[in-house]
């Protein structure tokens, strides 16, 4: 009984000790890891500076499935936010400042941990880009003593880092480069009814949009009784790659038509049916440029006639809601086009019968050859009568009720 007392006793002052060491720590920590990304600076930003990409790369939640991430609308640049919780803890992250293409300045909390994060990105050879993650900040009393137990600060979040940069250039490299674009050829599109939201956006930023808008609009057709009928689409009104802008709807097909009430955000239409040449695009968004121009190729060779009022339809048949994996997006593409113009079928003239008297038999046999016409008499010539001249009538075309 006395040795379980002493040992009682060892184990309370070690775990004594222990606590006023990690109290007299300042609990101030500053960590930096670099690696070299196999992808372009602009990529490399782009995918950093989007809150909504963190649940795919920052190993702490890759590996923990307890966590729920909330996004609000704005997760890019200035004043982009989201927040977390799991069995392990909360907290949220704010980019205070963003330098487009060269770095990022943010705040992060976690459980009484809080610190000033930089990213900054550099070109290198080859293309590829030199990315430095920093951290320095306060470190809560747990958080001090899990630091403690396991190598300190510097190892603790440095492996973080370590593992979360290798998941970014997995991403960017496997995931986003592999893709497949295959040209289905001709197709119908039907008409179906939608609601939508319209706007005008930045071309880089419309699938991250449709991420926004989608959710929306499923949570429109649920409280209002709808069903959804398919996939979401976007329709392209406009697409400007030279300014980088579109106009254009973000629309989830429903099983009827409906009126939306005065003010809505939210509007009604119909995909009125058209001809298209359908492309298929398996793999990240950023290859779209490459499927519609081997779409407008395909047309171009088999002298399709383009329809050119408006830019084009995508189905989002699996999207960013359906899979984290860029590798496993399918998106399909519509180029609209004008119907082939079938040609009239030439009139068959069926020949006149005439008579043939057999001389043999005193019969007379109708005869298979065509008649002769006799050549008419022409009349004798009369002289032109003078008309008033009259302006003739011009109808207006009547307009069509289109979406485009």
């Amino acid at each position: 009984m006395k040795i379980l007392k002493y040992l009682f006793l060892l184990l309370l002052l070690s775990l004594v000790a222990l606590t006023v060491f990690v109290a007299t720590q300042k609990g101030v920590f500053s960590v930096e890891r670099s690696k070299v990304i196999n992808s372009s600076k602009a990529t490399v930003y782009n995918y950093v500076n989007d809150f909504r990409n963190y649940e795919d790369f920052e190993s702490w939640a890759v590996e923990d499935s307890t966590l729920q991430f909330t996004f609000p609308n704005k997760t890019v640049g200035n004043g982009g936010s989201f927040s977390w919780a799991g069995d392990e803890g909360t907290g949220n992250a704010i980019t205070i400042k963003a330098k487009d293409g060269e770095s990022i300045e943010q705040k992060m909390k976690y459980d009484g941990t809080e610190a000033d994060v930089i990213w900054t990105f550099k070109d290198t050879l080859a293309g590829k880009t030199k990315v430095t993650w920093k951290a320095k900040g306060t470190m809560s009393f747990l958080f001090k003593i899990y630091a403690a137990l396991n190598g300190g600060s510097d190892k603790v979040i440095g492996t973080i880092y370590e593992k979360s940069l290798v998941n970014i250039d997995k991403n960017l490299d496997y995931e986003t480069k592999t893709y497949a674009v295959k040209v289905d050829g001709p197709v119908k599109k039907t008409e179906t009814p939608y609601i939508k939201q319209t706007f005008t956006s930045e071309i880089s930023k419309i699938n991250k949009n449709a991420r926004i808008v989608i959710p929306k609009l499923i949570h429109f057709s649920e409280t209002n009784g709808l069903s959804a009928s398919g996939k979401p689409f976007i329709i392209y009104h406009t697409y400007d790659t030279a300014r980088g802008l579109a106009k254009i709807s973000i629309c989830l097909p429903i099983n009827k038509e409906i009126s939306t009430s005065s003010g809505s955000d939210i509007l009604t239409g119909k995909l009125n049916a058209f001809d298209a040449v359908k492309t298929t695009l398996t793999g990240d968004y950023s290859h779209t440029n490459e499927a519609i121009a081997k779409t407008t190729a395909y047309i171009n060779k088999e002298k399709i006639t383009p329809e050119l009022s408006w830019s084009h339809l995508e189905v989002l048949t699996v999207s960013k809601l359906d899979t984290k994996s860029p590798s496993k997006l399918i998106t399909e593409i519509y180029l609209p086009v004008k119907p082939k113009i079938v040609p009239a079928a030439p009139t068959t003239v069926t020949p006149t019968e005439e008579p043939v008297y057999n001389s043999e038999t005193g019969e007379t046999t109708p005869s298979s050859k065509p008649a002769v016409a006799k050549p008419a008499v022409q009349k004798p010539a009369q002289k032109p009568v003078k008309k008033p001249a009259t302006t003739p009538a011009t109808t207006p075309p009547a307009e069509e009720d289109s979406e485009f």
